[in-house]
């Protein structure tokens, strides 16, 4: 059996995607930086572009002023949970012994009505946690350090990727335009038109996935303030917009605001209505951004059902981590753009009407 010109480059594509996976999978904690600031830089270009032309800025001024803004950003999404620190902190010192009496006379009474008997230590649970808040800073910097010389390699690969994500960032948003075209430069003159309109529809479908996860995340971080304040919660602007802006990362995001939700909840109620706050806005919202939202705004726009959505950031997390999560849907939007050429050629070829 003689294979055709086109099956030879696909199974030389398909070959080489083959490669980089593994590459990617066994280099992953090096490339995870790069990765990163190479989507950042993707998503961030135009913003460049536009800036450059619209006043004239030199384009290295340019990258400067985006990058700048785009970690002002960044920092003004992590210092939402300084104000629930600082003022849950001093709470917790105060009310953590009411909150474990008041739980332990209640929680307990509550689920024996649904037939559910259960022995609650909490005053040891309470006597560790005080414990642990009365310690005075230097005993808990002395407790830490053992934990930070055990962890220094993570510690060192935190830092050093705080560090090269804003400089691979810097040069990719710089000379964005210059690596494509080098790297288009290796495709043959022969397949330049078909890669040439695989790459604009790529982008076309990469376009609307970032325009969708933006609708995704402003929607839900309103959706996630206005829930918690008609339960009263003070701290509920702040960890409202922190859990849905920080959405960005599938899962992190939304587990580290439901935490901070719960405890504020507990220390400002001291009672069952801040479980209950946190399962009905929390529940509903991940109801509504799982079936609903993505879906539709994000999963819709890259032609992803939703069922894909859900499998594409399990696997490429398991696949790739942290930095597989991240990319997911952006990859499964290429992926399923070569999937439907793939398909369609396959459909009209002599091999799928029963030829040779």
């Amino acid at each position: 059996m003689q294979f055709t010109s086109g099956q030879k480059r696909a199974a030389a594509w398909l070959l080489i995607a083959l490669l980089a996976v593994l590459a990617l999978r066994s280099l992953g904690p090096v490339l995870t930086p790069f990765v990163v600031a190479a989507v950042l830089a993707y998503a961030l270009t135009p913003l460049v572009d536009l800036l450059s032309l619209r006043t004239r800025m030199p384009r290295v001024l340019a990258v400067i002023v985006v990058e700048l803004l785009f970690i002002l950003a960044f920092v003004s999404l992590v210092l939402l949970i300084v104000p629930v620190v600082a003022k849950e902190i001093p709470l917790m010192r105060q009310q953590l012994p009411s909150v474990f009496d008041k739980l332990n006379s209640t929680l307990a009474p509550w689920l024996q009505q649904f037939g559910i008997h259960v022995a609650l230590d909490l005053e040891s649970l309470k006597a560790v946690v005080q414990r642990y808040l009365n310690a005075n800073y230097a005993d808990a910097f002395n407790s830490v350090l053992p934990s930070l010389r055990l962890g220094g390699s993570v510690a060192l690969t935190v830092i050093g990727n705080a560090v090269l994500i804003p400089v691979a960032l810097f040069y990719l948003l710089l000379d964005w335009k210059q690596f494509v075209a080098r790297v288009l430069e290796l495709v043959p003159p022969r397949a330049r038109p078909g890669v040439d309109s695989f790459r604009e529809e790529a982008d076309m479908v990469l376009g609307q996935y970032l325009r969708g996860q933006l609708l995704v995340m402003l929607t839900m971080a309103v959706f996630y303030s206005v829930g918690l304040a008609l339960f009263g919660l003070d701290l509920a602007l702040p960890i409202g917009f922190f859990t849905g802006l920080a959405m960005f990362v599938p899962y992190v995001g939304f587990g580290i605001g439901l935490l901070l939700a719960l405890l504020a909840g507990l220390l400002q109620f001291a009672s069952l209505k801040a479980l209950v706050m946190v399962a009905a806005v929390y529940g509903t919202g991940q109801v509504i951004e799982g079936f609903y939202l993505t879906p539709r705004l994000v999963g819709e726009r890259i032609g992803l059902h939703p069922l894909a959505v859900i499998f594409a950031l399990l696997a490429f997390g398991q696949l790739f981590g942290f930095v597989g999560v991240f990319v997911a849907l952006p990859a499964s939007a290429v992926l399923l753009v070569a999937i439907r050429r793939i398909r369609s050629g396959y459909l009209g070829s002599n091999l799928y009407r029963g030829g040779v």
